[in-house]
């Protein structure tokens, strides 16, 4: 299998382990494989009763085919070990009103963003080693709040790599930033910066599209790529976790083996819910694909009208992973059902105008798979307490989002399906928040807020959060979102 840029420009075809080298194409697009594989309801079968790593590696092998099976499944069992990970991986949790929610926080972050990125580091190591790559890779990573840390963790100590990750300084929870703040390694580099994630983002790409600034990196032996969803391998193992979801709905009796479900994704960037597209591509049985936004509502806003319009508004609000308003994966979709040509077309607009506007008939394509809802703040707060009042379950303000959606949903459409709700993060990332919504009590210390949602619900703290404002701060810098390539460089230097 070989992959090609969305954009076209670069017309170069390259094996997985190049792309995920790699990162970006040269024309700016992003990779994509040149066929979507098969998944029959038969493989299904086969991957019921087979451990979270088997299942990954199977869905990766139909992607990643100059990697083995072999390697694949070391790769998935290192990553997704009990010492890393405290429960089943990708938990299904029956909510007993005929829809189910998928856990994807039970890693060392306690954010879904480590399901991808404890095994992208090994999927990337072997990726410099397959393409004969000698320099030191500089993972360049753009974080709205999870993937930062995340990928800190993952790559922290990794040989031939460095990691430099960038935030925007009030853009992310206490919790979030102190995660990142106290991060050790010997190759990690953090900094806020003045801005909203898009700016990051925006910073980011520029970086990577500087060819004096490649040519001045790779003098000093260093290469760029990343470990944000636009890399493939960051995206790729995202696919394994929804066809281990449905293996389990079938396997508790939710389903029966092809009967369709729909699926709710809490949606920012894009990729989560692109990584469930995917996955229907490939067979498996899945209805309409629900992309729930906070009060930025860009996503909500594109589904119904066809217009995305990246001039608008910026909110800050407690579901800060979704504060996106450039949503990066979407340009696979546009690959995928509108083709290159228009893909390039469409990011082209973009840039130069901030929005574009879909025809009737490409909006068509894409309204065929996905709907779109949108929270603010007072219903995203009141998810929340319902979801712990009447079902007994803490959830964080991301995952109330996608519920909320799901109730929008079912109330539109009289849903008769199975619904999977997607859960993308502990409640305890974000515990002053969830204990205001709780209580209609703010506290006054984020950190204090972490005891008293424990006090309050019973629920304990995960480990990885646990007496986190002892530890030590290491990474104190703030910068000007114009300053970031100069950080990069001071960096690669190190």
């Amino acid at each position: 299998m070989k992959y090609i840029s969305t954009r076209g420009t670069d017309t170069k075809e390259v094996f997985s382990a190049y792309a995920i080298k790699t990162g970006l194409a040269s024309d700016k697009g992003l990779y994509m494989p040149n066929t979507i594989p098969t998944l029959t309801l038969q493989d299904i079968e086969k991957l019921i009763d087979s451990s979270y790593p088997e299942r990954a590696a199977s869905v990766l092998a139909r992607y990643l085919d100059d990697y083995t099976y072999e390697e694949l499944l070391e790769d998935a069992r290192e990553a997704y070990s009990k010492e890393k990970f405290s429960d089943f991986p990708a938990k299904l949790t029956d909510m007993k009103d005929g829809t189910y929610m998928l856990e994807l926080w039970h890693g060392p972050t306690s954010a879904f963003k480590d399901m991808a990125l404890q095994i992208m580091p090994r999927l990337f190591v072997r990726a410099l080693r397959k393409c004969g790559e000698e320099r030191t890779a500089l993972i360049l990573v753009a974080t709205s709040g999870d993937t930062g840390k995340a990928a800190l963790e993952g790559y922290r100590d990794v040989e031939g790599t460095k990691v430099k990750v960038f935030y925007p300084i009030d853009g992310v929870s206490r919790v979030q930033k102190l995660q990142m703040q106290t991060q050790c390694g010997s190759n990690v580099s953090v900094s806020g910066i003045e801005g909203n994630f898009d700016d990051a983002q925006s910073g980011v790409k520029e970086i990577f599209a500087d060819e004096g600034f490649a040519k001045y990196l790779d003098e000093q032996g260093v290469f760029l790529s990343s470990a944000n969803s636009i890399n493939w391998g960051r995206l790729a193992p995202q696919i394994a976790y929804y066809v281990s979801a449905y293996c389990d709905m079938v396997k508790c009796g939710a389903i029966k083996l092809g009967e369709s479900i729909d699926v709710s994704v809490p949606t920012g960037n894009f990729g989560n819910i692109f990584a469930c597209y995917l996955a229907k591509l490939m067979g498996l049985p899945i209805g309409k694909l629900i992309c729930a936004s906070n009060k930025n509502d860009v996503l909500t806003e594109f589904l119904s009208t066809g217009v995305y319009n990246k001039n608008r508004i910026f909110h800050t609000t407690m579901s800060p992973s979704m504060d996106i308003l450039i949503s990066s994966n979407l340009e696979r979709l546009l690959y995928v059902t509108l083709g290159q040509e228009k893909t390039a077309v469409y990011m082209d607009m973009l840039a130069t105008e901030g929005k574009y506007v879909l025809s009737g008939e490409d909006l068509e394509k894409i309204t065929k798979d996905f709907v779109g809802y949108s929270s603010d703040e007072e219903r995203t707060a009141a998810t929340i307490k319902a979801v712990y009042e009447n079902k007994n379950c803490l959830i964080d303000p991301h995952t109330a989002v996608a519920f909320y959606a799901t109730k929008r949903y079912i109330e539109d459409n009289k849903a008769e399906r199975r619904i999977l709700t997607v859960s993308t993060a502990s409640a305890y990332k974000f515990a002053a928040d969830v204990y205001t919504s709780l209580t209609g009590t703010h506290p006054m210390d984020e950190l204090e807020a972490l005891s008293m949602l424990e006090t309050l619900t019973s629920e304990p703290i995960p480990a990885p959060l646990r007496d986190l404002g002892k530890r030590k701060i290491i990474h104190t810098s703030v910068i000007s979102k114009t300053d970031m390539k100069d950080a990069v460089s001071k960096f690669a230097k190190e």
